[in-house]
């Protein structure tokens, strides 16, 4: 007597396969409206640093991490270097410096205690360096980005990121080309000072969906 055996019918298989589709369809669209709600962020962080600067500008007519009476101001720490840099109108030190008496890691601090600004104005603190919604770092300067020749700027707001959102974001508020524009790419490396054998420095190239996974600091001129 010969065993009749059992198996999915090709409409089985077809729901199966559909029903797939739909969850990986989902899942897709969920992680897409996720990294647009990063993006959001990030851009809403360049343009927040911004508004920071010029309304302490207004209302102390110096700018933050610069102010050379920011303890009469805001009762807050004076930068003691780059050495005879207090009031010079520029945000001096590495915007990613980890220098306490630095103007460009002070400026937290200054922006702060004028009420600009949430967050901690303890620069011992594990979160006075503020983050993006990557956990990339977020910083400032008024030094160079180098190559800096055809990137105009008073100031200048960076971030870390991966190339994913750096793409995005450069589409959201600038010109969409990562080399050009008042938002610009910096290599693999995050440095912003002379560029070196590593790339660190250097303009990246247009970024594609190939750089997606790298991280790269993005920079913004204002």
């Amino acid at each position: 007597m010969r065993r009749q055996q059992s198996g999915f019918t090709l409409v089985e298989i077809a729901i199966v396969l559909v029903i797939i589709g739909l969850l990986l369809g989902g899942v897709l669209k969920g992680q897409e409206l996720i990294n647009s709600a990063k993006v959001k962020n990030m851009a809403n962080d360049f343009r927040n640093i911004a508004t920071f600067v010029y309304a302490y500008q207004d209302k102390f007519r110096a700018l933050p991490g610069d102010d050379a009476a920011v303890v009469n101001h805001v009762a807050g720490t004076l930068a003691t270097t780059p050495a005879a840099s207090q009031g010079n109108a520029r945000i001096n030190g590495n915007w990613n410096s980890t220098t306490a008496t630095d103007e460009s890691f002070l400026f937290w601090q200054h922006v702060r205690l004028a009420a600009l600004a949430t967050g901690t104005s303890d620069t011992a603190s594990v979160d006075y360096v503020p983050r993006n919604a990557e956990g990339g770092r977020i910083g400032i300067t008024s030094d160079a980005i180098a190559p800096n020749a055809n990137f105009p700027g008073g100031f200048y707001i960076c971030s870390e990121m991966q190339g994913r959102y750096a793409r995005q974001l450069d589409a959201t508020i600038d010109d969409g080309d990562t080399t050009t524009g008042t938002m610009r790419v910096i290599g693999p490396g995050g440095t912003v000072s002379t560029a070196d054998a590593t790339g660190a420095g250097v303009f990246a190239a247009s970024l594609t969906p190939a750089n997606d996974g790298t991280t790269y600091t993005v920079c913004m001129g204002n």
